[in-house]
Order: structure tokens, then C-alpha cells, then sequence
């Protein structure tokens, strides 16, 4: 089934990951197998609402066409993952691709365990069909160090070795990421701490109003840069950060990470638990953008949440993020463009749009707008229906202000150049324009209707 059939609902995306119907959070496991993307989701298939928390999946030949497949990860029954299959990874072991994943037993105490499912290929190369374990290859913490709160693994290789981060808290409050050194992925090692909220930059940088990290997720850039990726978890799930730095051997046969700068991952209010796939030549990014409208709401339009697109991510020689939306996401683009100048002009459904300018400029969207003013290097993003504070980005001189905005249904994605991105839901108000104005003096325009793309 394609992710292009017209919703029912307006505010439905078309062109984002979502299931048919129901609930979606945290995107888990992107991978590449055999010529195709897969990609795994949080997924209650019974309800828009977050409980009964199952594996739903996809999977795309070119990240702009996407296929839905049967459900990947079920509870089972008595089952260490009984009371949910939470987030994590999926990676390959001896050729064969393993879900790695936050089991939750019927005790429900809140320590997850580290539970493993192995894909049935040969038989199955659609990865439609999965075997889970029967035990935990981690059955909790480790011991000592006070820990209150542990889930989403993530494996990644480093020095020849396999490696896992498991996301923590502990009782004072600290939040931290765990490593275990899982070479062989049945038999973990706890390794020591990667990095804790001690640690003087990623206090700066984050504050200190995390108890716990969520969905670490680790990538090295091209110039060999590593980049550290967590949700940042007190009770409101709402930020997200980055910190680049260097892995560095510590202690007895572990690693620790040494940041030297970081700083908001996504600028809005409605982006959380991203997922990276690193690639060879780079790494790609999905967020969970949920509902931020009444229940009442959702459960008339029978579902809630959608993944953002993907974005590819970077950093600049000062170790700031570069992030810019995938290139094969032009492939959605219609064939003519329908704006190619500033003014007024009525707005589709789903469109992309970018502008740039050296003049103060606003550009216009049913309910939002976007504001550059070269002049005080900023970005200003409004919404204008609740009365929230505006979210100013700032970009550093010599660069012409340039914004790209992505917007299906009622998810909008801003992209402040490669610099910085802004996640947002705007719903459809019965008395909305569907207009886009761009005001500016020196205003670039070019926007394009999204549309299914092309067989090819």
C-alpha cells in the first residue's frame, strides 16, 4: 500500500512514514538491505493511543516511495517483551538482520531489558517475518551505579569491534548513556559509562533539566568527527540535542566521549527520538513528530503521529549541525514548479517550498510565518493559532538567509539553510487562506507540489 493514497482526514501527510490508521511514535531500526530501505516504527495497531506498543515497518527503494508491510515485532505472551516491543536498532549478524530492541515484562517495573529478534531470511528477504529470542541478552542494569531508567539500545562498530549505548538515568537525577561491548550480539559486556550529564559541555549545552537520556544514536561524520544524538527525557518529551566530540579508549577496554561543543537537535515543538542510519558516505535521520491537538480530536481521525522525512546530517568544521532534507525527496516534486516569484499565490495540500533573500522578508502560511531578516541574522518561525512564544534561530554572518519549508498535512518541517531545522504541527482552521505570500524585496521563490512520484 502506498503513502500516497488520499487521507480522509486533511491533516493527515501523505508523504511521511505513518501507519494506515492508529498510533505511531519513535522510528526504530532504519536499514538498508538488499537494494531497499527498511524502516520500524512504534505502533499500537489497536488504537491512536500509546499503549500495546508493537514493531510496525516499511520499506522504500528511494526514501520517497514508501510500502507498508505486516507488523515486525509482536509482545509475546509471558514473554520478557510482554508488555511492549520499545525502541531500538536493527543490525546485521552474519548476514542475517537482528532487531535489537527494549523488551518491558508484565511486571512493568520500568528497567527495560535488551531483547533480540532475528529476521527469517533467506526465506523472507521483505523482512516481514521475525523470531524473537526467548531471553534477554541484557536482563537490566548493571549493578551499582543506580539506575533508574534503561532502554533503546543502539549497536554501532568502532576500532574494529561492535559496540552498544543504552540510554539511562540514575537515582540523583543523572542522566547518561551506557556502552556494552556486544561483538559478539548474545553476549554483552557492560563497558562503563559513554558520557554522563557531569560532563561540563553537555551540561551547557543541555541544561540540567534531563533526569534521563533516551535514544542514544551515535554517527562519525567524513572528516571523522562523531556525533552523539539524545532525546532528552523529564517527564515532558520535547527536546532534543547533539553533542560532537571524539571517541576516545577509557579504562579497561571501553570508550568514553569527549564533546566539545552541541546544541539543540530541532529548534520546534513537535520533533522527539530520532533514528540515524549511518550510510558510507552519510547518515541519514527520522524523528517522531506526535499529535499536539485535543484527544477528542485524534480519536475521531482515528490516528496520531507521523515520522518526519529524512534529513542528512552533518557538521561544519566547528562542529555545528549541517542538516538539509535528503536529496531523493525532490523526487515527490511535481514536474513545473507553482511559484517561481515572491507575491501571492493559493497553496496545495503538500508543497515544498524554498525562499532566500537579503532583505527583511515574511513569508506567509495558513496559520504560520516565517520571518528572515539578513540584517539581525535570523530566522523567526510564528504559529499563530495558540499563542506561542516565537522560535528565533540565529545564523552566523556571510551567509545569504535561505529557508526551505516542507509541509504535508499538517506536519511542517523548516530547514534555516543547512543550519538548522524547525518541526512543527499546524492543523487546518475552518476560516485558513490556503495562501502562500512571500513579501520581500529581494525575495527568491521556488515551490513545488508534492506528488506521488513517478514509477521508475
Amino acid at each position: 500500500m502506498s503513502l500516497a493514497a488520499p487521507p480522509q482526514d486533511p491533516d493527515a501527510p501523505r508523504f511521511r512514514v505513518r501507519p494506515p490508521a492508529n498510533w505511531i511514535n519513535d522510528p526504530n531500526g532504519p536499514f538498508r538491505w538488499r537494494g531497499r530501505y527498511h524502516l520500524f516504527y512504534q505502533h499500537n495497531p489497536e488504537a491512536p493511543v500509546h499503549t500495546n506498543v508493537h514493531w510496525g515497518h516499511v520499506s522504500s527503494p528511494d526514501l520517497a516511495r514508501w510500502e507498508h508491510h505486516p507488523v515486525a515485532l509482536t509482545p509475546t505472551p509471558g514473554g520478557p517483551d510482554e508488555a511492549g516491543c520499545w525502541s531500538g536498532c536493527v543490525v546485521e549478524d552474519d548476514d542475517v538482520p537482528t532487531a535489537v530492541y527494549t523488551g518491558v515484562d508484565r511486571h512493568h517495573t520500568g528497567l527495560g531489558t535488551i531483547c533480540l529478534a532475528r529476521a527469517l531470511v533467506p526465506e523472507d528477504e521483505t523482512l516481514t517475518d521475525w523470531k524473537p529470542l526467548p531471553t534477554p541478552v541484557v536482563t537490566g542494569p548493571p549493578a551499582g551505579l543506580d539506575v533508574v531508567m534503561f532502554r533503546d539500545p543502539f549497536v554501532f562498530r568502532h576500532g574494529g569491534r561492535r559496540w552498544a549505548l543504552v540510554g539511562a538515568g540514575h537515582g540523583d537525577g543523572t542522566p547518561s548513556v551506557l556502552l556494552y561491548d556486544c561483538e559478539n550480539l548474545t553476549d554483552w559486556r557492560f563497558a562503563g559509562v559513554l558520557l554522563d550529564g557531569n560532563d561540563p559541555v553537555a551540561a551547557d549545552v543541555f541544561g540540567d533539566g534531563a533526569v534521563g537520556w533516551e535514544c542514544p544514536q551515535l554517527f562519525v561524520t567524513a572528516a571523522g568527527e562523531w556525533v552523539l544524538v539524545v532525546s532528552l527525557w523529564d517527564g515532558k518529551p520535547c527536546t532534543t540535542g547533539y553533542l560532537t566530540g571524539r571517541l576516545e579508549p577509557y579504562g579497561d577496554g571501553g570508550l568514553r566521549f569527549r564533546p566539545y561543543t552541541g546544541g539543540p537537535l530541532d529548534h520546534g515543538r513537535a520533533f522527539y527520538a530520532p533514528a540515524v542510519l549511518q550510510e558510507s558516505d552519510r547518515a541519514l535521520m527520522w524523528g517522531w513528530s506526535w499529535e499536539a491537538r485535543e484527544q477528542s480530536e485524534v480519536d475521531s481521525a482515528g490516528w496520531a503521529g507521523v515520522l518526519t522525512a529524512p534529513r542528512v546530517v552533518d557538521v561544519h568544521p566547528d562542529g555545528s549541525l549541517r542538516v538539509v532534507p535528503a536529496p531523493e525527496l525532490e523526487l515527490l516534486r511535481a514536474t513545473e514548479p507553482f511559484v517561481t516569484a515572491a507575491g501571492r499565490v493559493p497553496l496545495p495540500q503538500s508543497y515544498d517550498v524554498t525562499v532566500s533573500a537579503d532583505a527583511p522578508t515574511t513569508v506567509n502560511l495558513p496559520g504560520s510565518a516565517v520571518h528572515l531578516d539578513p540584517g539581525e541574522r535570523t530566522v523567526v518561525f510564528e504559529l499563530g493559532v495558540d499563542g506561542s512564544a516565537p522560535i528565533v534561530v540565529r545564523v552566523p554572518g556571510g551567509e545569504r538567509l535561505e529557508v526551505r519549508v516542507l509541509v504535508d498535512g499538517s506536519l511542517l518541517e523548516l530547514f534555516v539553510g543547512d543550519r538548522a531545522m524547525v518541526t512543527e504541527r499546524v492543523y487546518r482552521r475552518s476560516d485558513d487562506v490556503p495562501e502562500l505570500v512571500v513579501a520581500g524585496p529581494t525575495a527568491a521563490v521556488t515551490g513545488w507540489e508534492l506528488v506521488p512520484p513517478t514509477l521508475g
